[in-house]
């Protein structure tokens, strides 16, 4: 079935004064994505998101519609490859391949609409009909240290059985932040700890020393991105696991990291990576490296939902009918309308899982009131 348009739709929805959160480099005073819209030529209509600033994912939406439009949605993966190659001058790490990846899900989308599957049917086969999360909280706020607490009692409150917290401002801050949500979680409660690329290998190797008492799940971008070298020997002396690769694109990046053995969980955000397209070769890279996968989502519902897909598409190797630690879903408790009004029916946590939309394609529904209340131009 033959593409007819892409549609990229720009949203935004302001947070308001005195209600910004985030990370140790930057607060958040909003939130926004792309909305992509793919229409077929029988009607058929496929949603997708794609990471970053919508005016520049916007940008690339005639470039990148004139290769798809007129291509059957089977086809896509091979037109990717295809812009790729001739256009390696623009680079991979930027809006295009954040572009591509809301195209790729869209296709997905529309697929799975197709043939009356389920995504994660067409990428792999379904495995598991829902998949365990991690609550992602304990933000920075304009006032770190009056708000922290609050958050981390109500995510105790709510039972959630993994956490992942923001710290990242220095290693005694580190220490404090931790030790205080290890406290109100209690000593079951996997812990895990974000440090968004703040340091430097020094910092790291402190900030470490200081957590190693606290039982930290995971370490999370502890270092730049692109300091392959510096995670290599950060893993060789790490106490906790590693984790990072939300600002990597496609396999080419990961493969990096893994050559160089500086990882132990591999992070791709489908949204930003590649789609599904990159996202299962990525997957397949962990699985012949014996490593650990969970992915980023930090975005609206639609990249929530393809996270949940390609969860439950991959296998438990090399667990069989025991599995110590099953690939976790990140679901932000930050606040944000483009997660919890998006969708007709939004993506809830129920008892620390999330189901798999049953229906074709995604199994999701835009609400497009919420769209036209936050599409911006």
């Amino acid at each position: 079935m033959e593409i007819r348009s892409i549609e990229f739709i720009a949203l935004s929805v302001p947070l308001g004064a005195g209600k910004a959160y985030g990370m140790s480099k930057s607060l958040a005073a909003g939130r926004q994505s792309t909305l992509v819209r793919m229409t077929l030529v029988d009607g058929t209509v496929g949603h997708g998101e794609a990471w970053g600033i919508p005016a520049v994912n916007k940008a690339y939406e005639p470039l990148l519609s004139s290769y798809l439009k007129g291509t059957d949605v089977f086809d896509c993966e091979h037109v990717f490859s295809r812009i790729l190659a001739r256009h390696y001058h623009f680079g991979i790490q930027n809006g295009m391949m954040s572009a591509i990846s809301g195209i790729d899900m869209a296709a997905k989308d529309a697929m799975g609409k197709l043939t009356r599957l389920p995504v994660c049917k067409l990428i792999g086969g379904q495995r598991i009909d829902r998949v365990p999360i991690y609550a992602s909280g304990g933000y920075l706020t304009e006032t770190p240290r009056e708000d922290f607490r609050p958050q981390i009692e109500a995510m105790a409150a709510a039972g959630y059985p993994a956490v992942k917290i923001k710290i990242g401002l220095g290693p005694e801050s580190d220490e404090e932040r931790v030790a205080i949500a290890r406290e109100v979680l209690g000593d079951d409660v996997e812990l895990m700890a974000d440090i968004n690329s703040n340091y430097t290998l020094d910092l790291a190797l402190e900030a470490m020393e200081r957590l190693r008492p606290y039982r930290i799940g995971w370490l999370e971008e502890p270092l730049s991105p692109q300091d392959f070298e510096g995670f290599a020997r950060l893993r060789a002396r790490a106490t906790m696991p590693i984790a990072t690769g939300e600002a990597l694109y496609t396999v080419f990046d990961f493969k990096r990291l893994t050559d160089l053995g500086a990882i132990d969980i591999l992070q791709p955000d489908l949204s930003l990576c590649g789609g599904f397209w990159q996202g299962r070769k990525i997957a397949d890279l962990a699985y012949a490296n014996h490593l650990r996968l969970s992915p980023h989502v930090w975005g609206g519902a639609v990249g929530l939902a393809a996270g949940l897909h390609y969860i439950a598409s991959l296998p438990a190797y090399p667990h069989s009918d025991n599995i110590p630690k099953p690939v976790l879903l990140e679901y932000d408790l930050g606040a944000n309308p483009l997660r919890t009004e998006l969708l007709k029916e939004p993506i809830l946590v129920k008892d620390g899982f999330v189901a798999v939309p049953e229906g074709p394609g995604l199994g999701i529904e835009i609400d497009e009131d919420a769209l036209a209340r936050y599409a911006v131009s």
